[in-house]
């Protein structure tokens, strides 16, 4: 059950290999396509084993009436970025016009933008647009490797000094600390990246005190502290138990049973899939939302179904329907 949504039918128009494992494709869209601020995302209507499930990317600067999405390689891809990948020009796909939950706010005096890995795709529209507006910005932007980041020549081109990248297998890592404490007080930070990088700049924000409402933040995907495993769940009153593979999430694996389910971001953001944990036996919860506090990830009463996992054994789950 989703939102009502604006889907238009899309063809491949180019698909380039613009970083190590990450893959550039840019659709032409039937209809005309309103303008879109950096930041925003469209649906992408995937097929996964046969059957259409429902991915989102964030939409990339592109030629005018077009859209794009630059799409990691996971190896342990729940479909999505498989399905991306085996794109070629001419293919069809249904996309939606893009939304956007991650908005510039247009109020700050500076940015510090951050990105990390693939999570740079909203950070990059949002650097190209605060650099031609003359907005006063700095960018740090870590990854695995200098191969590994996506559109980094051009950043650099555009911000010259006001980019520092940090790749780990250089030994160079992002000063949390640093960067925050030498920001002005109307400054504002954005951060798209893993849960381990957004759980460290939230608390390194709180530690200086900043104001909550200057920090956006946004996850670009389902990782977690632990490797993807399959467990098993079964769902109270409703005689329903599933075995949730490595390559897929819970909710996938509820809907596919024909358990009723309210979702809608399918990134951990919005809650609205989150379940209730009643037992849990030889498990431990791998949260890796953003819309539960850490105090509550800590009693692990509730999981959001679209991207925490079990890191192996079984839970009793309570969805909230009855029959």
């Amino acid at each position: 059950m989703r939102m009502n949504m604006d889907w238009r039918q899309a063809q491949v128009s180019s698909v380039e290999e613009i970083a190590q494992d990450v893959r550039k494709v840019e659709f032409n869209i039937e209809g005309l396509l309103p303008t879109f601020d950096p930041g925003s995302h469209t649906n992408v209507i995937v097929m996964i084993e046969g059957q259409r499930a429902v991915r989102t990317y964030t939409c990339i600067p592109a030629a005018p009436g077009r859209l794009a999405i630059a799409v990691k390689r996971h190896a342990n891809s729940r479909g999505g970025s498989r399905f991306i990948w085996s794109l070629n020009p001419g293919d069809h796909v249904e996309m939606t016009v893009p939304e956007n939950r991650f908005e510039l706010s247009w109020r700050a005096g500076h940015y510090l933008l951050i990105a990390g890995g693939i999570g740079v795709t909203p950070i990059y529209g949002m650097a190209k647009t605060l650099a031609g507006s003359a907005q006063s910005l700095r960018m740090v932007y870590g990854a695995n490797s200098l191969a590994a980041m996506p559109f980094r020549a051009e950043l650099q081109d555009l911000l010259g000094d006001k980019l520092a990248v940090f790749p780990a297998d250089q030994d160079m890592f992002i000063d949390l600390d640093a960067e925050i404490a030498v920001l002005p007080d109307d400054a504002e930070l954005y951060v798209c990246g893993p849960i381990g990088m957004l759980n460290a700049v939230k608390e390194a924000w709180a530690k200086a005190r900043r104001p909550v409402s200057r920090l956006r933040y946004e996850v670009f995907g389902d990782n977690g502290k632990f490797a993807e495993t399959s467990f098993e769940v079964s769902v109270a009153n409703r005689g329903v138990t599933v075995q949730v593979r490595p390559d897929q999430s819970l909710l996938d694996a509820l809907i596919g049973a024909g358990v009723e389910m309210i979702y809608d971001c399918q990134r951990g953001e919005c809650g609205l899939c989150a379940v209730k944990i009643l037992e849990l036996e030889h498990a431990v919860v791998d949260h890796r939302d953003v819309f539960f506090s850490e105090e509550e990830k800590h009693e692990s009463r509730n999981m959001c179904s679209c991207v925490s996992r079990l890191t192996a054994g079984r839970a009793v789950i309570d969805v909230g329907y009855r029959l």
